[in-house]
């Protein structure tokens, strides 16, 4: 199999010069680093070619590296069924450059890109509905960032005077804290695992003098 991806690289290197700029295999599939701004002409390529015909677009998701310039990759995964082969294409982007949209090719791609979009911030042009799709209306920011708080912007409740669903600030009720019951704080009377075992029965205890006589 590692054989067949070893030509298939060298096959889409050759076809796609200066646009494949790296490929590896790893766990017996193949994955290719593309130009951003030439995405959609290596998707087409794959799935157009005779010794490609990755017709089946699986997947799209997107990775955040907030250390790097360009924060995120996004991948898509393809399969041939023709073949029994699948490939993975990344690409590099940031929050101010957009990314091809893939939704003229492969139609599924419309609601993986609206998922990249909500979570990440991934900005696709050409999509023609790039709307939230997990979030909620109104919902601040993009959850799968790195950067993202834990506790999120906004807090929402139904509030029973206005009969509707209200949202306010996060408000915390404390300090965060790891409660992994290794650092007890005051008020806590909750025994912690391995206590039981330190406790010593009533009858053993007035039995103990006794046996030391």
């Amino acid at each position: 199999m590692d054989d067949k991806l070893k030509d298939l690289a060298e096959y889409l290197g050759a076809a796609l010069p200066g646009v494949v700029m790296a490929s590896e295999i790893r766990h017996g599939e193949l994955s290719c680093l593309v130009a951003r701004d030439e995405l959609t002409r290596v998707l087409g390529f794959l799935r157009d070619d005779p010794r490609c015909r990755f017709t089946l677009l699986c997947d799209i998701c997107g990775v955040d590296h907030p250390d790097r310039a360009q924060r995120f990759d996004v991948v898509y995964h393809l399969l041939s069924m023709t073949l029994n082969r699948r490939i993975r294409v990344k690409i590099e982007t940031d929050e101010d450059h957009p990314v091809p949209s893939a939704v003229g090719l492969f139609s599924c791609a419309g609601w993986w890109e609206r998922e990249a979009w909500d979570l990440f911030g991934i900005y696709f042009s050409d999509n023609p509905d790039l709307r939230r799709i997990l979030t909620d209306y109104g919902f601040e920011g993009h959850p799968l960032r790195k950067d993202f708080p834990l506790t999120g912007y906004v807090e929402l409740r139904y509030d029973e005077d206005q009969k509707r669903v209200v949202y306010e600030p996060v408000r915390l009720k404390q300090e965060f804290r790891s409660f992994d019951f290794l650092s007890p704080w005051e008020g806590m009377d909750k025994i912690l695992p391995g206590d039981e075992k330190a406790s010593v029965p009533d009858d053993a205890a007035k039995d103990a003098p006794k046996a030391a006589s």
